[in-house]
Parts: C-alpha cells; sequence; structure tokens
C-alpha cells in the first residue's frame, strides 16, 4: 500500500469556493482504487506553497492538486525549490483552469480524479514539461505586465461565482480603466523592443484567462517561451483584436508581434506590477525571465 501513497492538497477557495465541495468525492475516488490518500486543506494564501514544500522534503513522491491556476502556480513553486524528484497531477477545479487546458487535461474533475488513479496504479506519467522562470518565481502559464495585470487585478475584486465569466466582467472592467500601458525595454538573443506597449505576454502555455488563447502557438516541452507584445492600442482597437484572439488569429495583426525565446530581460522606468499565472507579483522595475527545460513530471 506503501508504494501508492499520494499527498492531495485542495483549495477550498478556488472557483469562489466551490472546490470545497468536491474534496470528499476526490479523495472516495483514490482511495477506492487502492491508493492511500493524506489529505492537506489550505488554510490561507501561499500555505499550500509552504505546505508542499515541506512534504517534498520529508519525501513525498506525488502530489496531487486540487485546485485552479493559483494553487497549481503555489505546488509547483513549492516543488521546485526542493531538489527532490516529484511527480505533480492535477485535479481542476478553478476558475479558469488554463494549465488543465493547455495540457490536454479534461475539466471534468471526476474523469481526471479516475485517470490520475489509473496512471499511479500502472505508473505511468503524463507528461515533462518546461516551466518559465520570472526573477526568482516560477511560473506555469505566462507572465504578464501592462493591460493583462489590470484585468487581473479586476477579476481579483470580483466576488461573484460566474465561472469563466469572471474574466470577461474584469476585461470590462479594465477597458473602462484606460489601455495605457508601461513603457519597456526589452533584450533577448532573438529580438529586443524599446517603446510604449498595450501588455507584453511571455508565455510558457497557450491559454490565459479561462477564455483567451492567447499563444496557441506556444508549447511547454519546446524548451522556448513564446511573447506576444500589443502595441499601443485604442478601446476600440483591443475589442476588435479580441474576436481574433477568440478564434486565434491575432498572430497575424498588425498590432500584434509574436517572438519565439529561450530567455530575455523586459525593463521598466517605473516600478510596476506583474502577473504571474494571474498572481500579482510586487512592484518592479527588472525582470528576468527564462524557461527552464524538462523540469516537471505531470502524473
Amino acid at each position: 500500500m506503501t508504494a501508492n501513497i499520494v499527498h492531495l492538497f485542495l483549495n477550498p477557495t478556488a472557483n469562489r469556493g466551490r472546490a470545497n465541495q468536491c474534496k470528499n468525492r476526490i479523495i472516495r475516488i483514490l482511495e477506492e482504487s487502492g491508493i492511500s490518500v493524506i489529505t492537506y486543506v489550505s488554510q490561507s494564501k501561499k500555505d499550500l506553497e509552504t505546505n508542499i514544500f515541506n512534504c517534498v522534503e520529508k519525501g513525498a513522491t506525488r502530489i496531487i492538486v486540487a485546485g485552479g491556476d493559483g494553487s497549481i502556480h503555489e505546488a509547483v513553486n513549492g516543488i521546485l525549490k526542493s531538489n527532490n524528484k516529484v511527480m505533480l497531477g492535477i485535479v481542476p477545479i478553478g476558475t479558469g483552469n488554463d494549465f488543465a487546458k493547455s495540457n490536454n487535461i479534461s475539466l471534468d474533475w471526476e474523469h481526471t480524479t479516475k485517470q490520475l488513479s489509473q496512471r499511479i496504479l500502472e505508473k505511468k506519467m503524463l507528461r515533462v514539461i518546461d516551466i518559465g522562470k520570472c526573477n526568482d518565481r516560477f511560473f506555469i502559464n505566462s507572465v504578464g505586465c501592462g493591460f493583462d495585470v489590470k484585468v487581473a487585478l479586476a477579476a481579483n475584486s470580483i466576488k461573484f461565482p460566474i465561472g469563466k465569466f469572471i474574466y470577461l466582467l474584469a476585461f470590462i472592467k479594465a477597458l473602462f480603466k484606460g489601455t495605457k500601458g508601461p513603457y519597456l525595454k526589452i533584450q533577448s538573443n532573438e529580438f529586443s523592443w524599446k517603446g510604449p506597449v498595450t501588455f507584453a505576454s511571455i508565455n510558457n502555455s497557450s491559454w490565459v484567462g479561462g477564455m483567451f488563447n492567447i499563444a496557441p502557438m506556444a508549447d511547454n516541452t519546446d524548451g522556448k517561451l513564446d511573447v506576444l507584445i500589443a502595441k499601443p492600442m485604442t478601446r476600440l482597437q483591443i475589442l476588435l483584436v479580441v474576436p481574433k484572439i477568440l478564434n486565434k488569429t491575432h498572430n497575424g495583426s498588425k498590432q500584434i508581434v509574436h517572438k519565439s525565446i529561450t530567455s530575455l530581460s523586459l525593463n521598466s522606468k517605473k516600478n510596476i506590477y506583474c502577473q504571474l499565472d494571474g498572481e500579482i507579483q510586487p512592484l518592479q522595475k527588472r525582470f528576468e525571465i527564462q524557461t527552464v527545460k524538462k523540469i516537471l513530471t505531470l502524473l
């Protein structure tokens, strides 16, 4: 039995509190498969990251996270702070579930839990992926600054349980606040940029904001990050480019610059916020971003 122990970490606040309703069923599915489950329920922001790090340091080799992208973000940072080898399983019960969609993980959390159980018993894995790093933090999906930070801030302020449509409402709120973005200097071996932007998005995975396939070309197994820079745009221009993003045709837009890189430096004249996987980071001027190849094994 000890060979089939998993450590389950659940964020009860994911999806505006709906995630807690899934806990008992997730545990039951795993245990009925013959898997021994040790469960941890997050009590506050960031404790999931700390608890996972401590768990891995004590020898855990299989971690399952039931939550959204913020929970996975914490889990990956907790895991990669340790040098121990760990396999990570995901049960997507968040709002946007961008990471799950980018990795073809079913959003039917019961079905996904059953698949995880089967892979654990058969000692199989899903895939090995790259992870991005920004300064001293790892990210699974993207780093962004500019308009997408305004959207993330607006989404965090909305408490209504309306699923992924939270991001649509947040987009509208951010649009009313204006489209002006920071003045950036970006330097990499592949290209350079100097000037104002509406947003700059550096992507390890394809989806952001629950409903926007911002980087359909992104592949978290290719050793690259995909940079999308939106030139200064008006509200009307942003509204016109959104349907292109939804239809995955925005990469040919005159307002969007796309480059594939392995690392870059992003500098701002003023302290600015950036978001990592939707999590707002402290004000900073300099961001060193890179891909870390084949570092995380997914169950």
